[in-house]
């Protein structure tokens, strides 16, 4: 008998594709899953230079930003084992409290909401001796029209130790005296030692700085960068933009804060408790002088691709493009495109997807036609529901999406606007 070691071709090809369903599967029966390198045939130690934390020779460190190892054995639900397998901290007797009032814009912690978590850790775990902890006040989140259950499951992923969330039909649409109302009752309740509020347009700004005038305290507004200050009297110095953006000021860091995007780091190294808490008394009603008359309709196509919730992308495989253009319509998405379709002139550059377009987190991504690089699926890693209409059964768009449609994408889209049109009557008859 031969002493060659014969290898699976097959087995080999699936240990190098990450997207593909069965590759953790593989990689565990081939002994290459954390070590990732292992003897080749030749005696020559072969080394996987996609594993995460492989050591190039350049001696730079590889990273996977694209979420598709953590859930290439699964989507969602290895994602969701992925978190729990981190290790949990608690803090049962926090020294002090950092409140953070996170957008939570369509009901979700965003990526600025998990920035300002970051820079909460920051302030929480900076003494060890006398750790913090993080509380995270949430105005809605539950889904009301559906089955009632929170829409954000990650609190704790996101740095949260302490959840108070306040669902009340007062807090909802534009409503800053009541919110305004419930922060006042939570810092009589707890009198945390930070607040930090994104100074953003969905209403960050304007509530932080509600509050500042409320509690008589001068806020920091612009803040983009903490650092440690012994001299300073609480122990750290943020540096803030000024002057539209072309100096930077420092000072000692205030009470209120009220921080940008990219502020920090967010977590991802552990989860915390976010365990939930209660107002020891109820709220007062405000006396609202303000009356909300309800959302203005936008326009889907005039809504940037990193505030679009719902994305219809168009890929290489679209060949009607009137008919890409009226799904899009209809179903009132956003429209988006891959790097080849705007290549090609198709689609304008600033509706480029991916790594090298836009980063984008809607609720719902649809891509049409898209085959899937590696640099498409990095730039929609935190899309929370992925949709592939697409021909081929083995492009790695399918095996990313939580939803797959197999078949021509003019067919698909053109039935699809029909059933849409058709419930609209239907609706409509009804009413």
């Amino acid at each position: 008998m031969s002493d060659i070691v014969r290898r699976d071709p097959r087995k080999a090809w699936i240990a190098r594709n990450r997207l593909h369903p069965q590759h953790l599967e593989v990689l565990a029966e081939l002994g290459e899953g954390a070590a990732s390198e292992w003897m080749g045939p030749a005696g020559i130690v072969r080394r996987n230079p996609h594993a995460v934390g492989f050591m190039g020779p350049n001696g730079l460190k590889r990273i996977d930003r694209s979420g598709v190892q953590q859930g290439a054995g699964g989507g969602a639900g290895a994602a969701k084992s992925a978190a729990q397998s981190k290790p949990l901290v608690e803090i049962e007797s926090p020294a002090f409290l950092v409140a953070v009032v996170p957008d939570m814009a369509g009901g979700r912690l965003s990526s600025h909401d998990r920035d300002l978590l970051g820079l909460a850790r920051q302030l929480a775990d900076a003494d060890p001796d006398a750790r913090g902890a993080v509380l995270a006040v949430v105005f809605g989140g539950y889904n009301r029209a559906g089955d009632g259950e929170l829409k954000e499951h990650a609190f704790g992923e996101a740095g949260v130790d302490r959840l108070l969330i306040l669902d009340d039909a007062r807090f909802d649409g534009f409503a800053p005296e009541a919110r305004l109302g419930a922060l006042v009752a939570v810092e009589q309740a707890w009198t945390p030692r930070h607040w930090l509020v994104p100074d953003s347009k969905l209403g960050g700004a304007d509530l932080g700085r509600r509050l500042a005038a409320r509690l008589g305290e001068r806020p920091a507004t612009g803040v983009w960068q903490l650092e440690p200050d012994a001299s300073a009297e609480l122990g750290w110095q943020c540096t803030a933009r000024g002057a539209a953006a072309t100096i930077d000021i420092q000072r000692p860091l205030p009470r209120i804060t009220l921080a940008l995007e990219e502020c920090a780091e967010p977590v991802d190294d552990n989860r915390h408790a976010a365990e939930a808490l209660s107002l020891p008394a109820e709220l007062p009603s405000p006396i609202s002088r303000i009356e909300d008359l309800g959302q203005v309709p936008v326009d889907p196509a005039g809504v940037a691709l990193a505030e679009a919730e719902f994305i219809l992308s168009a890929g290489n495989g679209i060949r009607d493009w009137d008919g890409y253009h009226t799904a899009a319509e209809v179903l009132g998405a956003t429209e988006g495109a891959s790097r080849v379709a705007v290549d090609d002139g198709f689609m304008p550059r600033d509706r480029q997807v991916g790594a090298t377009g836009t980063w984008v987190t809607a609720r719902v991504y649809v891509a049409v036609g898209i085959s899937g690089a590696i640099q498409h699926l990095q730039g929609i890693q935190t899309c929370d529901k992925v949709v592939a209409i697409n021909m081929d059964p083995g492009c790695d768009m399918i095996k990313r999406a939580d939803l797959a449609v197999i078949g021509d994408s003019a067919e698909v889209l053109a039935s699809l606007v029909t059933m849409v049109k058709q419930q609209r009557e239907e609706k409509r008859d009804a009413a």
